[in-house]
């Protein structure tokens, strides 16, 4: 047995397996106000906004790491409300907030990831009927970033490429690469996952041009990169693939 294998415990061997059942399957309710989403609040301050593909990182890693707590696992405090989303039919929903707001909304049950100077917090999944107030009232859309220049790819870290063509906003290739995180992290031996919830989930995110995504495809054909498929609710095209993780 390995030294990380021995030291893997129950919990999180069992959080990683209800992960890797993938999730979905439950479909929507009759009543709207019970379809279940995971909402993300965006930290985007007017004056000084964020890196865009720092604070989609930030978000990614949010997402997987709350999808990993302790918290959403047997017995915990948020396991109820954890699974009721993730067996249904899956949907995250971006929100921006700057200042009061953002303090506020750290008071809502979730988590918080800061990467590279960037903020994003995921709240634990519920009704949209149930939304607390203090997040029902940020802005969905509204506010832009700019896409920025691609730097040096770190390979000890994960890599979540956003398909360039699509154009999403920001929220958008938020919850698409929150699904990302989840899904690759689910993908991988628990072994694995354990090792990189040890480095806080850290990945990178990039937008990938023609080229490169047609590449990226190849590999996802060859079993070597996990591709979120959308289901179309909003911006793009259903079974549009909007991003591919790279471990």
């Amino acid at each position: 047995m390995s030294s990380i294998e021995s030291t893997i415990d129950a919990g999180f061997a069992a959080r990683h397996a209800e992960l890797a059942r993938g999730y979905g399957g439950g479909g929507d309710p009759d009543d709207p106000a019970l379809v279940q989403a995971m909402q993300m609040v965006l930290h985007i301050e007017k004056s000084d906004p964020p890196a865009r593909s720092a604070l989609l990182a930030a978000a990614a890693m949010a997402v997987v790491t709350l999808c990993l707590d302790e918290r959403v696992g047997p017995e915990g405090e948020w396991q109820d409300r954890y699974l009721g989303w993730k067996r249904s039919r899956i949907r995250k929903v971006a929100r921006r907030a700057r200042g009061a707001q953002w303090l506020a909304a750290q008071e809502v049950d979730g988590l918080t990831v800061e990467f590279a100077g960037a903020r994003a917090r995921a709240l634990v999944p519920g009704p949209v009927g149930e939304i607390d107030p203090r997040i029902k009232r940020l802005q969905i859309g509204g506010t832009e970033l700019p896409s920025d220049e691609l730097g040096v790819i770190d390979s000890e870290f994960p890599v979540l490429w956003v398909n360039a063509e699509l154009g999403m906003t920001v929220g958008k290739a938020a919850a698409q690469v929150g699904h990302a995180s989840m899904l690759l992290a689910g993908a991988m031996p628990v072994q694995r996952a354990y090792a990189w919830a040890g480095q806080g989930f850290r990945c990178t995110v990039a937008e990938a041009d023609p080229g490169r995504w047609a590449r990226l495809l190849r590999r996802v054909a060859d079993g070597t990169a996990v591709p979120v498929r959308d289901a179309g609710f909003t911006e793009v095209a259903p079974g549009s693939t909007t991003v591919i993780a790279v471990a």
